[in-house]
């Protein structure tokens, strides 16, 4: 596995993108393989995952402010549709926790060194699916024998 230092938040203000060296999606991919996961690549994947970061902060904090605001509704149908918009926006802000949860693990694997490698086999995942999956731990290959394994296996 090819080590590369990445720059690390000590280098620059929380929050603060590497403006100087984000490179393009079209530079990303037009990088050559002996390129992957150089100083650029990962410059470009930690801004990526940090603005995912503060967006899914920032929807936190406003379904909160939302929970907090009662509504007193007489109707008890129409009090039934509060209580299921409800339920429902705290179903989607669980599914963004989890990913919060997989993006800080992302950035920790980005300052260790391990972002862009495959944790089952040590292969590259590939500058493809990392600009799908930004999250993703393992190869497409790897990802399809895990489900292949839990369709056959169960969980």
């Amino acid at each position: 596995m090819i080590s590369n230092t990445a720059p690390t938040t000590a280098d620059r203000p929380v929050g603060a993108p590497l403006v100087s060296s984000l490179i393009s999606e079209a530079e990303l991919l037009a990088m050559p393989e002996a390129d992957y996961m150089n100083d650029a690549q990962l410059a470009f994947f930690r801004n990526r995952l940090e603005e995912l970061e503060r967006s899914l902060v920032q929807n936190a904090d406003q379904t909160t402010e939302h929970l907090r605001e009662t509504q007193f509704v007489p109707d008890p149908a129409d009090r039934a549709t509060i209580e299921e918009e409800h339920a429902l926006e705290l179903r989607t802000r669980d599914r963004e926790r989890k990913l919060l949860k997989k993006v800080q693990q992302s950035l920790a694997r980005i300052d260790s060194g391990e972002y862009g490698w495959c944790e089952e086999t040590g292969e590259p995942i590939g500058i493809p699916r990392l600009l799908a999956r930004p999250t993703a731990t393992l190869s497409l290959e790897a990802q399809q024998r895990r489900e292949m394994r839990q369709k056959l296996y169960g969980d």
